[in-house]
């Protein structure tokens, strides 16, 4: 098995179809979780909050064209967390047991929380943690604006998740929100669909999970992301192992975005070179 990387970088999702020609070939249609990730090293598992853990099949099937050092950062089902809030936990164990052939490459499971999951339900969260099995790695992403104003109820949650290691998930919405739409249509939806929340960068275990939600203007993204670049060298040089997953608002450019971020940090974190696209490869051969 290959050594842990320090750095984990990936998309929220693998399967695009705006990404043919680019980061896949032009005709791809099979086995694209492997050129995926022959590029990045992780990647959200958005389609299981939605629905679930996929037959046991299809969780083979992702076990063979993934290689060992990838990570799934799979998020606990809308089921569990939005409409039973955490009170039928033998559906999360379900959940989690259900990806057992994937349990040496999971990264850190999300417990995304509704955002009128507020601090009277925290001890539904407590038993989650302390039940949660010890070699999975696990973040919580809270959405209650009272988890954000520094007070008593952001205090308890913090000190709770770092009781338990568990990673609390720093949205990063600040690129999205930065400008008005101005007529264009992903830009808009993504304001209306994501939180737009302020920014708390903390560590709370030993696998800081940042979601950047960009912005169609590149040059906004870098702005933003420049301050990261400092926070994310001194946890992987504080032996953390930090996972970036990049968005941009309408995501058909979230793999370039990726590339340029990544190199950015990259100037200061000495990380791997990251892979050429498939895609532009093949491109570039004719």
């Amino acid at each position: 098995m290959q050594p842990s990387r320090p750095f984990y970088l990936g998309l929220p999702m693998w399967a695009n179809q705006d990404w043919q020609g680019s980061l896949y070939a032009r005709h791809a249609k099979t086995e694209l979780l492997s050129d995926y990730a022959a590029v990045f090293s992780t990647v959200e598992g958005n389609t299981t909050f939605y629905s679930g853990a996929p037959k046991a099949e299809t969780i083979a099937a992702w076990a063979r064209q993934a290689p060992s050092d990838f990570r799934f950062c799979l998020k606990l089902p809308a089921r569990v967390t939005h409409e039973q809030r955490l009170t039928r936990l033998d559906e999360a164990w379900c959940f989690l047991e259900a990806f057992t052939p994937l349990h040496d490459r999971l990264g850190p499971t999300m417990v995304q929380l509704p955002r009128d999951f507020g601090p009277d339900e925290l001890p539904r969260l407590e038993a989650l943690l302390a039940g949660w099995p010890a070699h999975l790695p696990c973040a919580v992403e809270v959405r209650h604006p009272l988890f954000f104003h520094k007070g008593e109820a952001e205090k308890r949650l913090n000190q709770l998740l770092i009781t338990f290691g568990a990673n609390r998930v720093m949205l990063d919405v600040r690129p999205v929100f930065s400008t008005p739409p101005n007529g264009h249509e992903g830009l808009a939806h993504a304001q209306q669909e994501k939180p737009k929340l302020p920014l708390h960068v903390l560590s709370t275990g030993n696998a800081p999970v940042i979601r950047f939600i960009g912005h169609i203007d590149k040059a906004i993204n870098s702005r933003y992301f420049a301050p990261w670049i400092s926070r994310i060298n001194l946890w992987i040089n504080q032996g953390k192992t930090p996972f970036l997953f990049v968005h941009t608002a309408d995501n058909r450019a979230s793999p370039q975005m990726a590339r340029l971020l990544y190199n950015a940090l990259n100037e200061k974190a000495s990380l791997a070179p990251l892979a050429a696209f498939p895609g532009e490869t093949q491109t570039s051969l004719f």
